[in-house]
Parts: C-alpha cells; sequence; structure tokens
C-alpha cells in the first residue's frame, strides 16, 4: 500500500476528487494548507498598495491505495490538473506497512 500526498491548487480540487472516485480510492482527508515553492509567493495590489504574499493556499489531500493504484492516479493527476506554470502543486508517495480498521479490527488492503 502506498499513501499518497498531493498538494494542488485549491480551484483544482474537484478535479482531483473526480480522478480518485474515478480511480476507486477508498477514502482522502483534505486539509487546507498555505505555503510556497519555487515561486516564492507573488505580489498583489491592495487599495493601490503593492503587498507582497509569501504563503499561498493550498489544498493537501493525503490518501492511501492499493500500490497498483498510485501510476494510474498519478498519470491523471498530471494529465488533468497539470497547467505547465508554477505552483501546480507536489505528489508525494510514501510506503504503508499496514493499515488497521478500528471497527472491524481488519488489516491490510481489507481495512481500506
Amino acid at each position: 500500500m502506498k499513501r499518497l500526498e498531493i498538494i494542488i491548487k485549491p480551484e483544482k480540487f474537484e478535479i482531483l476528487q473526480e480522478i480518485l472516485d474515478e480511480c476507486m480510492a477508498h477514502g482522502a482527508m483534505v486539509s487546507n494548507i498555505q505555503g510556497y515553492g519555487n515561486q516564492k509567493g507573488h505580489k498583489s495590489l491592495y487599495r493601490g498598495a503593492e503587498l507582497e504574499i509569501e504563503l499561498l493556499p493550498k489544498i493537501k489531500v493525503e490518501t492511501v491505495v492499493e500500490d497498483e493504484l498510485v501510476e494510474p492516479i498519478i498519470a491523471q493527476v498530471l494529465k488533468e490538473v497539470k497547467t505547465g506554470n508554477c505552483g501546480d502543486g507536489k505528489i508525494f508517495v510514501y510506503n504503508v506497512e499496514d493499515a488497521v480498521r478500528i471497527r472491524t479490527g481488519e488489516h491490510g488492503s481489507k481495512a481500506l
């Protein structure tokens, strides 16, 4: 099993949710976060004054899936979420040793 941590622009969340549903991901945890990457924020005008915004809003989606679902999910995200501009986001992939469903005590894939 693998844990995917997908960080994207907020406006791309619905697309990502559809991708996860189509790929049969069993669920996800979603967090509103702020951060910066290579672009180091951006400049904006507010009431005529220039402001430098260092932390940009992002959405972090975490899900645990079977190993064979990782590449199809990544391929779909690259196809449908990617704009080619700075700030598109990142995907981190982690190994998951085990999962346990508390209600039933099931382990591994059955717990997903």
